[in-house]
């Protein structure tokens, strides 16, 4: 074998390395819980400006987004990797697997949490970076080191956190916060548990063999399904009170009362199904909730640009 060779598959094997190290650490940031930071906060700051906001605005605050809740949750899974191993869904996340070592995943999320509220601060306004701060802190602290492993409404009052994109969005072109973007925070934060819960009901013996308290691995079907249900229905109540407060037009109402519709629909599906006896069929409920808040959403950045 020549030298050249050699060379050449070294270089290709650190190239695989390199990119297997990359993709471990971009793992770390949970990238699909980003993609919801993208469809609360870009509509919500169309909504604020009343029209299109500033375009680098909306780059530089869905970068620090980003960064944010990357951080956030980095420091989950440095400090959830004991629960990690023991669950299906989750035992080939890098920390457990070891391909980055839990130090060097603490590091990173430190880093994020820094440089997010840096790049924030200097990009947007003191508000925003402080809300970052305070959504960080609620994840990392509240939910993941306290309520989590202690109550089966760890994520009722955990999912807090994930409400706050809103107030970032809104604030970073207003620099102040109003009621419009409080209720758009309770929105987001009735329509956690009846997205989640489903998804516990999945995954119920993973839950169960690491000892975390999720309301769908402690709780029968019928129980979690009538508390999606009732939590499907103030989701859409609140929805509904963004009409009068925001001065919403034809696009919103018709797509709230529409979309509102068809989640508490399949929430009443689960539920049916659980008291039949029947396969319930949760993952319906979860991917019906995401694409309900997806499609209540675009329909906020839609409406503030139309005459109607």
């Amino acid at each position: 074998m020549d030298i050249t060779t050699t060379q050449s598959g070294e270089r290709a094997t650190t190239g695989r390395d390199l990119r297997r190290t990359v993709a471990a650490y971009v793992t770390l940031t949970k990238p699909r819980v980003l993609e919801l930071l993208l469809v609360t906060t870009v509509p919500v700051m169309i909504l604020a400006q009343g029209g299109m906001p500033d375009l680098w605005l909306v780059i530089a605050t869905t970068i620090g987004g980003a960064m944010s809740a990357g951080s956030a949750a980095a420091f989950n899974m440095y400090l959830d990797r004991d629960i990690d191993a023991h669950m299906h869904r989750t035992e080939n996340r890098p920390l457990v697997t070891g391909e980055i070592s839990p130090r060097a995943g603490l590091v990173f999320a430190w880093v994020l949490a820094v440089a997010s509220t840096v790049w924030l601060l200097a990009t947007t306004n003191w508000l925003a970076a402080t809300l970052s701060v305070v959504a960080i802190f609620f994840y990392v602290v509240i939910y993941t080191m306290i309520l989590k492993r202690r109550t089966e409404q760890n994520i009722v009052w955990g999912g807090i956190a994930g409400c706050f994109p809103v107030l970032i969005g809104w604030s970073a072109v207003t620099g102040s916060l109003t009621w419009t973007p409080f209720i758009l925070f309770l929105l987001v934060f009735l329509w956690t548990p009846p997205h989640y819960w489903p998804l516990s009901m999945k995954y119920k013996g993973d839950y169960a063999e690491a000892d975390v308290p999720m309301l769908g691995a402690t709780r029968d079907g019928i129980q979690v399904g009538l508390q999606v249900i009732l939590y499907a229905w103030a989701t859409v109540a609140c929805s509904l009170l963004l009409i009068p407060v925001a001065g919403m037009g034809l696009v919103y109402t018709v797509s709230a009362l529409v979309f509102g519709g068809w989640f508490v629909y399949e929430s009443h599906v689960l539920y049916n199904r659980a008291v039949r006896g029947e396969q319930i069929k949760p993952m319906r409920v979860f991917h019906a909730s995401i694409t309900y808040l997806t499609l209540l959403f675009l329909a906020i950045a839609v409406d503030p640009l139309l005459p109607f």
